[in-house]
C-alpha cells in the first residue's frame, strides 16, 4: 500500500476542531507527517493541554484515516499543544491573564482561583498566579507558604521580584511582603500601585496562564488591573443564593462595561450540593440548586462546572495542599473538568470565534 502526504492531509481536512468550526488542516493544527510504508504518524496541535476535547479529537483523526484511506493503515498520533494568545498580555512571555472575580465574598473565589492555577498546571501548562486581594490575601496560607518572603534578581540592568514556585507554578501575593498579623490600612493610589508592581516587577518568564485572585466586589483593584492589563477573559465565581447571585451580576456588569468590555469566559457555581463522606451518592441543595446555572443561560455565558460543598475542599487549602493535587480526591475531578472548560473558552475567545454555550452534562 502506498500511502501519500496529500491522501492524509484529504482525510484529516474532514475533521473538524469542534470549538473553533474549522478542520484541522485549515488551522494547521496537522504537523511533523511521517510514512513509512503503512505505518503513518503525526502529531495534532491542540490549542491547550488541557483540553478536554482531546481523546474525541483523536479518535476522529483515527476514523478519518481509515474511512479515506485505509483501515489498514498503523497510525500513531501524537496529541500535544500550543497555547494560544489574542493579544500580548502586556507582560513579555505571558499569553493569556485570566482573571477570577466574585461579587462578594464567601463564595470561595480563591480556592476556586487556586485549583484553576494548579489544574491548568498538571495538564502541561506553564502557569502563574497573582494574589491581587490586597485587604485579604490568602495565597501564603493555602499553599504552606507563609512567612516566605520572594527574592530579587537583576534582569537586564533592573531588579525584578522573583515569584515564588509551588506545585508547579510560580506565585506571588502582597502576603509575601506583609505581616499576616497587621491589616493594611492603604487608600486606593497605594493599593494601585502594590498591584501594579505584582504585574510589571516581577520576572514571570514564559507562561501559558497567569491566574489573576481579584478581591471580592468591583472597585480600585478590579479597575487596575482590568484598564492596565489585555485580560483575556473573566471568570466568575457564585453560590446558589439569590444574593450571591445578585452581586455575581454586578461582577458580570463591571467587566461588561464599555470602559472594560472583558469577555466573560464563564460562571462557576461553588458549594452547589453537599455530599455528606458516608452517602457518597447524595447531593443536599442547601443554598438552592441551578442558581449559577440559570444565571449563565440568563446572561449567554458559558456554565464551567459546580463545586460541591465539602471539608476536604476546605481543609486541603487550611493545610497548604490544594485538593486538586490529590488525584484519589473525588473532589479533584470537579476542578479538573472546570479548568479544562475555562482553557477551551480561552481558546475560543482568541480564536474569535462566536460560542458562548457550553453544555455541561
Amino acid at each position: 500500500m502506498t500511502i501519500t502526504r496529500e491522501q492524509v492531509l484529504h482525510a484529516l481536512g474532514h475533521v473538524e476542531e469542534p470549538d473553533l468550526k474549522k478542520d484541522l488542516v485549515t488551522l494547521n493544527m496537522i504537523q511533523d507527517i511521517k510514512i513509512d510504508g503503512n505505518k503513518l504518524s503525526f502529531s495534532v496541535i491542540l490549542t491547550t493541554p488541557a483540553c478536554p476535547l482531546k481523546a474525541m479529537i483523536e479518535n476522529a483523526c483515527r476514523n478519518a484515516i481509515g474511512h479515506f484511506i485505509s483501515k489498514e493503515v498503523e497510525v500513531t498520533i501524537n496529541m500535544t499543544s500550543r497555547v494560544t494568545t489574542q493579544k500580548s498580555a502586556g507582560l513579555p512571555g505571558v499569553k493569556n491573564i485570566i482573571a477570577v472575580a466574585s461579587g462578594k465574598g464567601g463564595v470561595g473565589k480563591s480556592t476556586v482561583a487556586v485549583n484553576l492555577a494548579l489544574s491548568l498546571s498538571q495538564a502541561g501548562a506553564k502557569v502563574g498566579l497573582i494574589d491581587a486581594d490586597i485587604y485579604g490575601p490568602s495565597l501564603p496560607i493555602m499553599f504552606g507558604l507563609e512567612g516566605a518572603r520572594p527574592k530579587g534578581s537583576q534582569v537586564e540592568g533592573k531588579t525584578r521580584i522573583e515569584p515564588i514556585e509551588k506545585y508547579g507554578i510560580k506565585l506571588l501575593s502582597i502576603g509575601f511582603f506583609t505581616d499576616p498579623n497587621q491589616p493594611v490600612p492603604w487608600r486606593g493610589p497605594m493599593v494601585s500601585t502594590a498591584v501594579k508592581q505584582l504585574f510589571n516587577d516581577a520576572d514571570w518568564g514564559e507562561l501559558d496562564y497567569l491566574v489573576v485572585d481579584l478581591p471580592p466586589g468591583t472597585g480600585d483593584i478590579h479597575i487596575t488591573v482590568a484598564q492596565g492589563f489585555p485580560i483575556t477573559g473573566a471568570v466568575i465565581v457564585t453560590t446558589p443564593q439569590n444574593v450571591a447571585l445578585a452581586d455575581a451580576k454586578k461582577g458580570i456588569g463591571m467587566f461588561m462595561m464599555n470602559a472594560i468590555n472583558i469577555p466573560l469566559l464563564g460562571i462557576v457555581e461553588n458549594m452547589s450540593y453537599f455530599t455528606p463522606a458516608e452517602l457518597p451518592d447524595h447531593k443536599y441543595y442547601i443554598f438552592g440548586e441551578g442558581g449559577g446555572r440559570k444565571l449563565a443561560g440568563q446572561l449567554d455565558v458559558p456554565f464551567l462546572g459546580e463545586i460541591p460543598l465539602v471539608k476536604s475542599i476546605s481543609e486541603s487549602g487550611d493545610a497548604g495542599k490544594p485538593v486538586v493535587l490529590d488525584s484519589e480526591n473525588p473532589m479533584s475531578k470537579a476542578f479538573t473538568e472546570m479548568a479544562q472548560r475555562v482553557a477551551q473558552q480561552v481558546a475560543i475567545c482568541n480564536a474569535g470565534v462566536n460560542n458562548k454555550t457550553l453544555v455541561n452534562n
